[in-house]
């Protein structure tokens, strides 16, 4: 077989096997190869995924991204519960009426602010999905070229392994290449953004002025 051949076998089985759950600095020399005299070889990887640079990049703007969200939902709680208190200090001098029609009003709001913030929650997560996917999907080329280099046939989770040798884990020199071949994934395509949920708002409905 064919190198470039032997190479797109092995592209699709590490994109395989990298698939599944995943519990900025200046890239760092590639290490020298060591022939590890061995078919199959152990990788970490959570480990490729927190310590390179682009994941550690992916992770940064999800985390940013999950902080934006929970201080919207800070100070859109902070709003509601103000104005909860004005509705309740005001009861005393509105018609019965009036004040259940607001009161109303007003408990829809929070419904339907409630449903707008869980579905940005469920949105970061599917966007997280969105990128480790497209970590694992730049990663299988490197790391089949890796494995070639170091004379591999096979690469399995370590996580999955009952006992092996601590020399035939390549999670760091796999780190090392990806650092110097992908960087910060900046120069990739970027990643899409996870698709609303319908009847998503793009923004929070605003409180009405009070009579």
């Amino acid at each position: 077989m064919r190198r470039s051949a032997l190479r797109g076998a092995l592209v699709a089985g590490l994109a395989a096997v990298l698939a599944g759950p995943l519990p900025a600095q200046e890239a760092e020399p590639v290490p020298p190869l060591v022939s590890l005299q061995s078919a199959v070889v152990t990788l970490d990887r959570n480990r490729l995924f927190e310590e390179t640079r682009m994941g550690q990049a992916i992770l940064a703007r999800l985390e940013a991204a999950s902080n934006d969200l929970m201080a919207e939902n800070r100070r859109l709680e902070a709003a509601l519960e103000a104005e909860e208190r004005q509705m309740t200090e005001r009861r005393a001098t509105l018609p019965t009426a009036q004040f259940r029609e607001l009161a109303q009003e007003f408990d829809t709001r929070v419904e339907e602010l409630r449903v707008t913030q869980e579905a940005k929650s469920r949105g970061l997560t599917r966007q997280r999905d969105i990128e480790q996917q497209r970590f694992l999907e730049a990663s299988a080329p490197v790391l089949a070229d890796l494995m070639q280099d170091l004379g591999a046939v096979a690469i399995i989770d370590r996580s999955v392994v009952v006992l092996s040798f601590d020399r035939f884990d390549i999670t760091a020199q796999a780190i090392a290449r990806l650092d110097a071949e992908l960087g910060d994934g900046a120069d990739l395509v970027p990643a899409p953004e996870a698709e609303p949920e319908p009847g998503q708002a793009d923004e929070p409905p605003s409180a009405p002025a009070q009579p």
